[in-house]
């Protein structure tokens, strides 16, 4: 036996051991399948590795190239037509059953489940703040979003929404006819919520300037007529269609909320499942109050 044999079953026990040693010292319920499972796989590995490094190392060192040498090469370099390693094979055998059986025995997925059980409470909670909350008054939508923006929002957003000079978007500042052009002319997919974003050039000259104007005031008042190329995505009043444009009245919370928004110096993600419908009216109630 030589020196490499010995160096490394001395190793694969030293791992063995180990194993075993911290098993105890961390008081471990071995009376559970799982952590028994989990430390006859680590003591497996420790055996395994040995016994698979020194197989190969040996190979390498003592065996030569055989078989059926395939039509095909790269530069020269052909490949032998030898059938799959039996190791190999079976390896890959037994991983498949393995699977099987620990997602329909050893631990299957109608088990119970902490996240499963964790996920039903929140749900049931969520319904029950629903029905308590499903007529408030405008002010209690303000109170209830500002905790909510000061909780989620805030520590990118600031405490005032001022976006913490510019490291996110500023919710204080009003969209100014400058900003609606720049948008008119280069189009845009910010939300990424609507199919293919808005295309550049939509309108041009004095009807992108007063289209561009109305929608800088909040959508205020009366559309003009050259609006109306925007009403067929955004709604005759800027109030958005789903699955077609945004909101142009202020920020547009909700689908900002849905789909995350693409911003100057990153992304922001998506709360989709994060509030309830008064949860989310009620943080657009506030934000449009910030620009106000």
């Amino acid at each position: 036996m030589n020196s490499f044999i010995v160096k490394g079953l001395v190793f694969a026990a030293i791992l063995m051991i180990a194993t075993v040693v911290v098993v105890q010292q961390m008081h471990i319920d071995l009376s559970d399948p799982i952590n028994w499972i989990t430390m006859l796989g680590a003591l497996a590995i420790a055996g395994l590795s040995f016994g698979v490094s020194a197989k190969y190392l040996a190979q390498m060192q003592n065996d030569t190239a055989s078989g059926e040498l395939a039509e095909e090469n790269w530069d020269g370099i052909g490949e032998y037509k030898n059938e799959l390693p039996a190791g190999w094979a079976y390896s890959f055998l037994g991983t498949i059953i393995w699977a099987a059986w620990y997602w329909l025995a050893g631990y299957p997925l109608n088990a119970f489940s902490q996240i499963g059980q964790y996920n039903e409470e929140v749900k049931a909670y969520q319904a029950k703040f629903q029905e308590k909350w499903k007529n408030p008054s405008g002010e209690t939508l303000k109170e209830m979003g500002e905790s909510i923006f000061l909780v989620q929002c805030a520590p990118c957003h600031g405490e005032t929404g001022d976006g913490l000079s510019g490291k996110a978007q500023d919710l204080t500042a009003k969209r100014t006819k400058a900003e609606v052009l720049k948008i008119i002319k280069n189009g845009q997919n910010a939300l990424g919520a609507f199919p293919g974003g808005m295309p550049p050039g939509m309108a041009q000259g004095a009807a992108a300037e007063k289209a561009a104007e109305y929608v800088a005031s909040g959508c205020k008042g009366k559309a003009p007529a050259e609006f109306g190329v925007c009403a067929g995505c955004h709604g005759a009043s800027g109030e958005g269609i789903s699955g077609a444009g945004p909101s142009l009245q202020g920020y547009d919370v909700k689908n900002t909320l849905a789909k995350g928004k693409k911003g100057a110096i990153g992304v922001m993600p998506s709360f989709e499942t994060r509030f309830t419908p008064v949860q989310e009216k009620a943080l657009e109630t506030y934000v449009k109050s910030l620009a106000q």
